[in-house]
């Protein structure tokens, strides 16, 4: 089965149809699905960094974006963004899909555990503050016993037990939603795909603070890292995909 409507360009990408094959069109992808061993993961989507108001943009003078790029990345999550990810949690809650949080917070309250690059940044979601928490929309589900992972850096890989926690689920391939498109959401993309996941990264349930940002972060991922799918054909894949399964097991 096909899920990307590109055609391949050999004179601007010789390595597409290998990429294609091997990644996209990988049949894996309808199996892991079908046999739940895949997670709906939810990035960052906290008070620190996508809420107005607050943590980074609790002085929004001072927090480096420009009005009209808050305003941009602020509309993007409250109309397409939060409503979507809610979608996709609630479609795979209901067929009994792991959905998984990650979220920035220190081990301790003066965050000196943090990586460098966040000590450099000073980003700070300490255990119990206002910007640890999750967005009320999109928070995890105690009837569902979620699971939600800490950091203290971009790559969720890279700074925490995150990959012993999946082969423990079982889990083989992963649907890929948060913030921001080209730090977090991209540097967790590459790192699962290095380390053998089947990615999709849903595009439409993702934000940055520019749709130029967001654009080129997608076009490095697309056939390379993962598989590229809107929130609709998300759905459409799972309800299609677990639905028939059940079905023919009887559930």
């Amino acid at each position: 089965m096909t899920f990307s409507d590109e055609q391949p360009n050999p004179q601007l990408d010789p390595l597409w149809n290998a990429y294609h094959e091997s990644f996209i069109d990988n049949p894996k992808h309808i199996e892991f699905l079908a046999e739940r061993n895949t997670a709906l993961l939810c990035i960052d989507l906290q008070y620190l960094d996508a809420a107005p108001g607050c943590g980074v943009f609790a002085d929004a003078e001072a927090s480096g974006v420009a009005p009209e790029a808050q305003a941009y990345y602020f509309d993007r999550l409250e109309k397409l963004v939060l409503p979507g990810v809610r979608q996709l949690q609630d479609a795979f809650r209901q067929h009994g899909l792991e959905v998984i949080h990650t979220r920035i917070q220190s081990l301790t309250q003066n965050g000196r555990d943090r990586g460098k690059g966040h000590k450099r940044l000073q980003l700070l979601a300490s255990p119990g503050s206002r910007e640890a928490d999750f967005l009320d929309q999109v928070a995890p589900s105690q009837k569902h016993d979620e699971i939600v992972i800490n950091k203290t850096a971009s790559g969720v890989f890279s700074s925490t037990n995150i990959h012993y926690v999946l082969k423990n689920l079982g889990i083989e391939s992963l649907f890929v939603v948060g913030v921001y498109t080209n730090e977090c959401v991209e540097t967790t993309i590459r790192d699962a795909c290095d380390l053998g996941y089947l990615v999709t990264v849903v595009e439409d349930c993702c934000a940055t603070v520019t749709p130029e940002l967001h654009e080129a972060s997608l076009a490095t991922l697309r056939d390379r890292y993962a598989r590229v799918l809107t929130l609709k054909q998300t759905l459409g894949n799972v309800e299609r995909i677990v639905s028939l399964v059940d079905e023919t097991s009887g559930k």
